[in-house]
């Protein structure tokens, strides 16, 4: 059993990466062509703005209540069954999702005004008519992803994941091409959006056609196995997007601090996201599943081991990952985006905000983990009350800092936005884990002491060899495109091989992980 979860995680995370590759690529171009200034603050709030319901709804709330009550249908009931189930859930999500389209187009310039007050009419002009405008060709992403995002999870549930993992490519690529057709235009790129969110869909449809599972949409919104997805979405809708909603939340008071803040924030925020997109989502993708088969088998012990690999996992590869997302944030964003209109001072701005940023990459890692171990299970109101918890406490840190820098007029403000979403995701993870060992959900595996001595030793032996091979900010700065890439891959490298010779020193192998 781990060792079908260690392939399947393997799978997700190679095309993960494949992604989040074309991602930087994407990055790069758009950090190189547009900078940090207002015309890429203004695209990146109309694409954060659906984005937002992308990782609320159909990444979060979704996914997490449509996997289990699949997953049960399928296991217990006829294909036809699980054919039919497809059908009224495609149907009904994608009229519902028609009628939001509309609304948040036409009501654009409101959700502006209330995801970034500081591009209003009033404020900004200039910012609120340019993402007005490009947030009316993003904004139907939010339908087309979430239909593809129900695909996946009908995909996942039959262990094909390599299809769903993909998908997210082809975004990239489509951003990627639209900056060749016109280059010197931040509106192509919403175009882009709109475009790439028809390209994901249909691309799903043909393994759906494979597995004779390709929908025939109908509405059925008084449809029993509808209205039970309906009842576990809604507070999963909270529980499952406290992350999005801390960082929406920074972006709304970053939008107040001028030209800069918003992007800084952005470029770090893809820098911590991009391990979190790797290891901890395919870890979190492939036990969802697992967990909802062991549920409906009743088998609690093997329930709490898959918990427990998924812990270990997590573990092994987000702390080497968090501390090197800290040691190494200047010249990480130096060597990915410190060229063309992206200033030295961009370069030290974004630094700050990846130093911020880094805790939140093992919150949301563990978060990923251990929000499974309630979904599976079909209970949502204990994810959804601490998942406020975290959200009020951040939300209200961020105001704070936000207000001290007012006072202090600090020139890093947007650096304590990124902190208090740290600090939300921290909160998050440590009361779901809390509770599950609580309830004896998860009991721990008996040799979690020898775990946590390796891991401490090899990650000590990391940071020292990182901290030597590492130069001032300055001298990245001083250095050509080429030079940077050698050095940062001459100590990332020096770094890993370190970690994981420590580790295997220590008498840690592969095997223990399938065992587990």
């Amino acid at each position: 059993m781990a060792s079908s979860l260690l392939k399947s995680s393997g799978i997700v995370s190679v095309m993960t990466l494949l992604s989040r590759v074309l991602g930087f690529v994407r990055d790069v171009m758009l950090a190189v062509a547009f900078g940090a200034g207002g015309g890429m603050d203004a695209f990146l709030i109309a694409l954060k703005i659906p984005n937002f319901g992308r990782r609320m709804f159909a990444e979060g709330a979704f996914s997490q209540a449509f996997v289990p009550v699949f997953t049960e249908t399928k296991t217990k009931q006829s294909h036809e069954e699980v054919r039919d189930l497809v059908s009224v859930v495609m149907g009904t999500l994608g009229g519902v999702l028609s009628v939001v389209t509309l609304i948040g187009c036409l009501g654009a310039p409101l959700l502006l005004y209330v995801f970034a007050p500081g591009f209003s009419a009033s404020a900004d002009p200039v910012k609120h008519q340019l993402g007005t405008e490009m947030l009316r060709w993003t904004f139907p992403y939010l339908m087309f992803i979430s239909l593809t995002a129900m695909c996946g999870g009908v995909l996942n549930s039959y262990g094909r994941f390599a299809i769903p993992a993909f998908t997210p490519v082809l975004l990239n690529v489509c951003l990627i091409a639209s900056a060749f057709i016109d280059a010197n235009s931040v509106r192509v790129l919403a175009y882009a959006v709109f475009v790439a969110g028809i390209v994901q869909f249909l691309f799903q449809l043909p393994q759906m056609r494979k597995l004779d599972l390709l929908p025939r949409p109908r509405w059925a919104w008084r449809d029993s196995r509808v209205r039970r997805i309906l009842a576990l979405m809604i507070p999963v809708m909270i529980g499952s997007s406290v992350s999005q909603i801390s960082l929406l939340v920074d972006s709304a008071i970053a939008s107040l601090m001028g030209d800069g803040p918003v992007s800084w924030l952005y470029f770090a925020d893809r820098l911590m996201e991009f391990p979190l997109g790797i290891f901890s989502i395919a870890v979190g993708t492939v036990i969802l599943p697992a967990l909802a088969v062991q549920h409906a088998k009743n088998s609690t012990g093997d329930f709490s081991r898959i918990l427990d690999w998924g812990l270990r996992t997590m573990l092994v590869i987000g702390v080497p990952a968090m501390l090197g997302l800290i040691l190494l944030a200047g010249p990480l964003v130096t060597t990915l985006f410190g060229y063309g209109k992206f200033t030295d001072r961009d370069v030290e701005m974004s630094t700050y905000a990846l130093w911020a940023y880094a805790p939140a990459f093992m919150g949301f890692s563990l978060v990923k983990v251990l929000i499974p171990g309630f979904y599976a299970r079909q209970e949502t109101r204990i994810p959804v009350r601490y998942g406020v918890i975290a959200l009020i406490s951040g939300s209200v840190l961020s105001v704070s800092l936000y207000g001290l820098s007012l006072i202090y007029h600090w020139e890093a403000a947007h650096a304590g936005l990124a902190l208090a979403t740290s600090f939300s995701a921290c909160v998050n993870s440590t009361l779901l884990y809390r509770r599950l060992r609580a309830d004896s959900i998860y009991l721990p595996a008996p040799d979690w002491r020898k775990f946590w001595l390796r891991l401490f030793v090899a990650s000590a032996a990391m940071v020292a060899v990182t901290v030597l091979l590492n130069a001032p900010l300055a001298d990245w700065l001083a250095l050509s495109t080429k030079l940077r890439v050698i050095k940062l891959l001459e100590v990332v490298s020096a770094a890993g091989l370190v970690y994981f010779g420590v580790l295997i020193a220590m008498g840690m192998r592969l095997n223990d992980f399938r065992r587990h």
